[in-house]
């Protein structure tokens, strides 16, 4: 039997950190599920990730900003592909409603 889980559902109550779920084993992708709800990257801070990132933002608002610039401001549906080691840092995500982003981790360029 397989099980089915639905993406937008949250558990309650949220808390006040980011919620990372990783939706399938990570075999040398890892695909997982963020939720975000007014969290941001502390100052300062930028992830510089050792593989690439496909991000799709299912809900909520969004600013991705890049050490080589511009900011990405997201919306409901965009996506992006972040190269690894493109150093990035979250700015903004709207709490009312929450971010649900899937991000996929990966060789993917």
């Amino acid at each position: 039997m397989t099980k089915t889980t639905n993406i937008y559902e949250l558990p309650a109550p949220l808390g006040n950190e980011e919620l990372f779920t990783s939706l399938v084993p990570d075999r040398g992708i890892l695909i997982e599920r963020i939720v975000s709800s007014g969290q941001v990257t502390p100052p300062g801070e930028w992830y510089d990730q050792e593989r690439d990132e496909w991000v799709v933002l299912l809900q909520g608002k969004a600013v991705l900003a890049f050490e080589d610039g511009p900011n990405a401001s997201l919306r409901a549906g965009d996506h992006l592909l972040i190269p690894a080691h493109r150093k990035h840092r979250v700015e903004y995500t709207s709490a009312d409603p929450h971010c649900i982003w899937i991000a996929v981790h990966g060789r993917l360029t």
